[in-house]
């Protein structure tokens, strides 16, 4: 969409909603832009709502995207690069995008022990990574052709077992003056599936994070389509950082780009901004999610619960890989894990490395939904 010449320099934030909401698949007509700048001058406008009203009537958003639409105003219009959380106020989730990352490092020296009771109050820091590179390598190469895969709507040629090409094999009939050559066969092709992980970098988790992360960064070079998010009291995604081949540089990337190392957990409510975010929440559709957390969620665990319902609608696997799960004593007793252990097709051990690489390197093969496991181990 260009910038009409005569267009005043007050009416050009309205066409950059405009855009941006061509940039999520809105369908949006030039007229219906029009309309929307028209619709302004006549209310005035004597406040934001003025605003919000004229782009509901004259841009308007399908009904199953109103919120994708209520989310990108508010982020648009407001300046506030989070999209709202229902329920929340004071509290609001953050949400960081490494498409800019801080080149501010903070150097606070945290003496806290990994493993120490999850908070919901939000804590700053940075983090470091020393370089351990057991296993990844190994763990990188196998991971593409150890994903699920999918049935693409793209095809290829095929020599047998495809279904018949008919345009050309009528080409080659025509080229070959009417003689009737071998047919040509068509199948479609397999795609491996998208990886999502979402990793806990809460004070809890504190003992697992360095390893989670190097893990992470051997995904996102093994796998073509992989995403990388972390979580505590705010929703970082941290994939470009991790596409840096070299590993320390990208893990360093990282440790600046993510402020809440550390502290408290969110887990529902980040989630749920998560969710929120339309080009985030395109990352889980028919992917493979792995949760890298305790899942120890104080307080009400609704917004958990709502969370997972939802990831596992839209994801192929929903998986949670906690390390508490490495003592054999382990049980899902807290309230929050038995609301979301329906919910999951995979409660697994995420205290170690190899744990986790076997574990990723099987999700092509089918298992037990998590629920009918735990109810036998209880």
């Amino acid at each position: 969409m260009r910038r009409p010449q005569n267009l005043r320099p007050a009416a050009e934030p309205f066409l950059g909603f405009a855009r941006l909401l061509r940039r999520h698949a809105f369908a949006i007509a030039p007229e219906q832009v029009t309309s929307f700048m028209q619709a302004v001058t006549l209310l005035g406008p004597r406040s934001m709502n003025d605003i919000r009203e004229a782009a509901l009537a004259t841009l308007a958003p399908p009904p199953d995207r109103r919120g994708e639409f209520e989310a990108l105003f508010r982020s648009y219009f407001y300046g506030d690069a989070r999209p709202s959380i229902e329920g929340e106020e004071d509290d609001e989730t953050r949400i960081k995008d490494d498409r800019g990352t801080r080149e501010e490092e903070n150097q606070v020296a945290h003496q806290k022990k990994g493993g120490e009771l999850s908070s919901a109050l939000e804590q700053l820091s940075s983090r470091d990574f020393q370089r351990d590179a057991d296993g990844l390598g190994q763990f990188r190469r196998k991971l593409a052709s150890a994903l699920p895969a999918r049935r693409s709507f793209r095809t290829t040629r095929t020599r047998s077992r495809g279904t018949l090409d008919l345009r050309r094999s009528l080409s080659e009939i025509v080229s070959a003056d009417g003689d009737i050559p071998s047919p040509q066969l068509r199948r479609r092709q397999a795609v491996p599936r998208k990886l999502l992980l979402l990793i806990d970098v809460s004070g809890s988790m504190k003992l697992q994070t360095a390893d989670y992360l190097k893990l992470a960064h051997a995904a996102v070079q093994g796998a073509d389509r992989a995403e990388v998010f972390t979580f505590g009291t705010r929703l970082t995604r941290i994939t470009s950082a991790l596409r840096i081949r070299d590993r320390s540089q990208a893990l360093a990337r990282a440790a600046v780009s993510v402020d809440d190392w550390d502290g408290g957990t969110r887990m529902g409510p980040t989630l749920l901004a998560f969710l929120s975010v339309p080009r985030f929440s395109a990352f889980a559709r028919g992917a493979c999610v792995v949760i890298l957390s305790d899942a120890l969620e104080r307080g009400d665990h609704a917004d958990l619960e709502t969370a997972m319902r939802r990831l596992g609608a839209r994801a192929f696997r929903l998986s949670l890989a906690t390390p508490l799960a490495g003592d054999p004593r382990f049980r899902p007793a807290t309230s929050a894990l038995r609301a979301i252990l329906p919910l999951l097709d995979d409660l697994v051990d995420g205290s170690s490395q190899k744990s986790l690489f076997d574990f990723i390197l099987s999700l092509a093969r089918p298992a037990p939904a998590a629920d009918s496991i735990w109810k036998k181990v209880s």
